[in-house]
């Protein structure tokens, strides 16, 4: 990818090294690796944090958190081969319900799908795979930084879409790069984002024709309860994608899944299907070597009822 066609990019490389110079080779070395349509991506990303009155060298700041904090957890996970935290009341107040602490993490998240190659692998697989042509109402359940749901909703030919989100901040942000995107003009009063704990909502009656779950499960402390709530919100012709990942450390993750097997065997105890999968074991390892060394493996699956 030639950044110097992009100057953001250039722009948003160059305040990432100068603040941290052992990460210019793995940058310059991802943006190498950039599709031309990714690279266009992620600098609309970058313009989408400029509107929203951030600076370059502030989303910078952001990519560096995320970079120090999971670097931080996969020393501790190394060091006693379990994270850190397992209960969500040990990280709530100061990730999920620490709006300034949300806003970096979440912003440096979003980064990391163009420039980390297993969020990135993540990012393909989702959008060369969804069901573009599908209408009725799409479900998110933890948008995040809300560019998962920005993407579904400008790909696919929905009538209604809901937003579920435990933290305010996330809904904030979700709320504002759907109105960037011009996501919130197209639905209007068809766009729904709730604050709301996912497990405590009543949606008896409400049919979804796409589900997406997308790095959830690690964050809870019984993902076997949500993946059993999803599977009874779906139909026969409903649409479900799900990530999360095994033995990979980070700040907020307290379910460790200790293998990919692990994973799969919960999703089909759910009462799941794996219809389509994506396996992207630690750079430079195969699949079978991650699991020996519990080395991090990052998952997406495309499921439907069993």
């Amino acid at each position: 990818m030639a950044t110097d066609q992009l100057p953001l990019i250039k722009e948003f490389v160059a305040e990432v090294v100068s603040s941290d110079p052992l990460h210019e080779k793995f940058i310059r070395a991802s943006l190498e690796s950039l599709r031309s349509a990714d690279a266009k991506d992620l600098s609309e990303y970058l313009s989408f944090c400029l509107a929203c009155d951030m600076s370059v060298a502030q989303v910078a700041d952001c990519y560096k958190t995320i970079v120090t904090d999971t670097q931080a957890e996969q020393m501790h996970f190394m060091r006693n081969k379990k994270y850190r935290c397992s209960t969500f009341a040990e990280v709530a107040d100061h990730v999920y319900f620490d709006a300034d602490y949300m806003r970096k993490y979440m912003c440096g998240l979003a980064v990391t799908s163009f420039l980390w190659p297993n969020h990135n692998a993540l990012h393909k697989f989702f959008l060369g795979s969804f069901p573009a042509d599908v209408g009725g109402t799409y479900l998110e359940v933890g948008p995040g930084h809300g560019y998962y749901f920005m993407k579904a909703a400008s790909t696919g030919q929905f009538d209604r879409l809901v937003g579920i989100d435990i933290s305010p901040q996330s809904i904030r942000m979700t709320e504002e790069i759907l109105g960037h995107f011009g996501v919130r003009k197209r639905y209007n009063d068809q766009l729904h984002l709730i604050e709301a704990d996912f497990l405590n909502m009543d949606m008896s009656g409400e049919e979804f024709s796409v589900i997406v779950m997308g790095e959830v499960l690690e964050h809870v402390e019984s993902p076997e309860k949500f993946l059993a709530r999803l599977r009874d919100l779906c139909n026969e012709q409903t649409t479900l994608y799900v990530t999360t990942c095994a033995n990979a450390p980070a700040i907020d993750h307290i379910y460790l899944f200790d293998s990919v097997h692990h994973v799969e065997s919960m999703i089909q105890a759910a009462g799941l299907q794996i219809d389509k999968s994506l396996h992207v074991p630690y750079a430079g390892k195969t699949l079978e070597e991650c699991m020996d060394q519990k080395l991090a493996v990052n998952v997406a699956y495309f499921l439907s009822r069993a």
